[in-house]
């Protein structure tokens, strides 16, 4: 696994974040490095994806960056059920065909270049994922998306999302988030590139509170959303149509 130093240059100056080459070949240490209880979130959203993929249907990675939930979720699935991942980084994507063959998975896969703010259009979808995905969506086109998604989706549909997020109270906000600090420099970050990298972000991931998250799904119709995940700043739920 590369090591993550896209922010150790001290010198460099900082631009918006981009998932290009530099990000696509140190991506699987900065997610295991940067997000809280990495792997327990995968095997909370293999065994959610479990729970409600249909056979003959397809999974939805709705930025799939190199595949790796896609490969987690490959072990449990049933082998009439198809992948479609889809990402808007030609670089990420290339990395996820190469970790799904290195992987050596035999069931069908698609993989699209698409940009979410523009929408989506699923065929024959069981389970969505947004996995650190809707985060970098602009906010004027989150609601529009899931209203798209939730018209597509069947009965019992279901959207399993993971998220970076706001807190209701400004001082618990800063608190969280200096806890967060605190984590990625226990995990070997320096003060540094934590700095680098919150400033190339700045224009780029935009969270929401959970509130907010879950009346986005709610106002577009879906029926019931729940949290199944939750570590200061960041959060996993389900929504089911």
């Amino acid at each position: 696994m590369n090591k993550d130093k896209v922010f150790s240059d001290a010198d460099k100056a900082v631009a918006d974040f981009e998932f290009d080459k530099s990000v696509a070949t140190v991506f699987e240490d900065m997610l295991e490095r940067s997000v809280p209880c990495y792997n327990e979130i995968q095997q909370m959203i293999v065994d959610l994806t479990n729970d409600f993929a249909v056979n003959n249907t397809n999974v939805y990675d709705l930025g799939c960056s190199i595949g790796t939930t896609m490969i987690n979720i490959d072990k449990e699935l049933a082998e009439d059920i198809s992948f479609v991942g889809v990402d808007n980084s030609d670089e990420m994507l290339k990395q996820c065909k190469a970790n799904l063959e290195e992987a050596g998975i035999k069931r069908k896969i698609t993989l699209e270049n698409q940009d979410l703010n523009s929408g989506i259009e699923l065929e024959n979808a069981s389970v969505v994922i947004f996995s650190l995905t809707l985060q970098f969506l602009r906010p004027l086109n989150r609601g529009k998306i899931i209203r798209a998604i939730y018209n597509q989706l069947p009965e019992n549909g279901a959207v399993i999302v993971v998220e970076k997020i706001l807190t209701e109270n400004s001082m618990l906000n800063r608190l969280f988030i200096e806890h967060y600090y605190k984590f990625k420099q226990t995990n070997g970050y320096s003060s540094t590139e934590i700095s680098k990298k919150r400033e190339a972000l700045e224009n780029v991931l935009v969270p929401y509170k959970l509130s907010e998250n879950n009346e986005l799904f709610l106002s577009s119709g879906f029926k019931l959303v729940e949290t199944f995940f939750r570590w200061y700043n960041f959060s996993g739920f389900i929504a089911i149509k």
